[in-house]
């Protein structure tokens, strides 16, 4: 079993939330961000250069590396939801 604390799948998307708001310096609350609304393009209207700030912060603080040859990067970037549940399957921290 890895030591990974274990958070509640809510409160780990609230986190990731808070992460991306503050990691691309957004104008949004949390409860602005529709948990299954798109993050890139329409959604939260962020472009490609944001994804990769989104994928940075992301490896730093939940220890696994989000690469951008990933061929399921339009599933694991299709919603907040979908985000939050690929961190809580690959996280080490």
């Amino acid at each position: 079993m890895s030591d990974v604390p274990s958070v509640s799948h809510d409160a780990l998307m609230t986190e990731v939330a808070a992460l991306i708001i503050e990691a691309l310096n957004l104008e949004v609350l949390v409860s602005d961000i529709s948990p299954d609304g798109p993050l890139y393009g329409e959604g939260l209207g962020l472009d490609s250069i944001d994804m990769l700030e989104i994928s940075l912060v992301i490896s730093k603080h939940y220890g696994f590396q989000l690469r951008s040859d990933n061929e399921d990067n339009a599933q694991i970037y299709a919603s907040l939801r979908a985000l939050t549940h690929y961190i809580a399957s690959q996280r080490t921290k």
